[in-house]
């Protein structure tokens, strides 16, 4: 069974640090290596928004209220995802949910919490 799991939350002062991670198990790399894989975050009471997305090729897109704070990578040979936050706001709090599409298939891993104090 294909699955993304997410860990890596907590809580963090503002203008703190977290690292999240995505790892992809049940698949192999010629169905991971060629996805684009997102992150994505849900604050309480808002709709799911991306957050950041990296392609195949390590290319990295993100949303403009996290530019220059986060980063995101990917570990092909470890099928592994990773958003790096720095300079966390209390607005960044959220469920952070890996997302990618593997297998034809729209996948979400279960969420990771993270709470910023301010």
């Amino acid at each position: 069974q294909v699955r993304l799991v997410e860990s890596g939350g907590g809580s963090v002062q503002a203008g703190g640090s977290l690292r999240l991670s995505c790892a992809a198990s049940g698949t192999i790399s010629s169905v991971f290596n060629p996805a684009t894989m997102n992150w994505y975050r849900q604050a309480s009471g808002k709709e799911r928004e991306l957050v950041a997305r990296v392609s195949p090729g390590g290319v990295a897109d993100y949303a403009d209220s996290v530019k220059d704070r986060f980063t995101i990578s990917r570990d092909n040979s470890r099928k592994k995802v990773y958003l790096q936050m720095n300079n966390l706001k209390p607005e960044d709090a959220a469920v952070y949910y890996c997302n990618g599409r593997l297998y034809n298939r729209d996948l979400w891993g279960p969420g990771t919490q993270v709470f910023v104090a301010g």
